[in-house]
C-alpha cells in the first residue's frame, strides 16, 4: 500500500467508499496477481495527483469477500468508481493511465 492509497475492508468500505464526499475510485486486487502489482504504482501516482479531487482505496479480494461479491467482482484488477456512493464507471484488466484520467475527469 503507498502512503496516498487507502486500504479498505469490508467493515470499513460503508465509511470509506459511500459516504465519501469526493469520488472514490476502488481497485479490487490480490497479492498474487500480476496485472494488479503492475497498475499499483500508477495508481499511487493518481493519487497523490488527484489528492483532494479523487480518493483511490485497494481492497485485497483474498482478505475480504462480501464487498467483491455484492459488486460482483469475477476477475482482478477490477476498478470501481464511486460517486455519492453510487457506481458511475467500472474497469476490468490493467488499464492505461489515459483511461483512468478519462473516468476521473469525467467525475470532477
Amino acid at each position: 500500500m503507498g502512503q496516498n492509497t487507502l486500504a479498505i475492508d469490508d467493515a470499513n468500505f460503508d465509511a470509506n467508499v459511500l459516504k465519501a464526499t469526493t469520488p472514490v475510485l476502488v481497485d479490487f486486487w490480490a497479492p498474487w496477481c500480476g496485472p494488479c502489482m503492475a497498475i499499483g504504482p500508477m495508481l499511487e501516482g493518481l493519487a497523490e495527483e488527484y489528492a483532494g479531487k479523487v480518493k483511490i482505496a485497494k481492497m485485497n479480494v483474498d482478505e475480504n469477500a462480501n464487498i467483491p461479491a455484492q459488486f460482483g467482482v469475477r476477475s482482478i484488477p477490477f476498478l470501481v468508481l464511486f460517486k455519492d456512493g453510487k457506481v458511475v464507471d467500472t474497469v476490468v484488466g490493467a488499464v492505461p493511465k489515459a483511461k483512468i484520467t478519462e473516468m476521473f475527469n469525467k467525475v470532477i
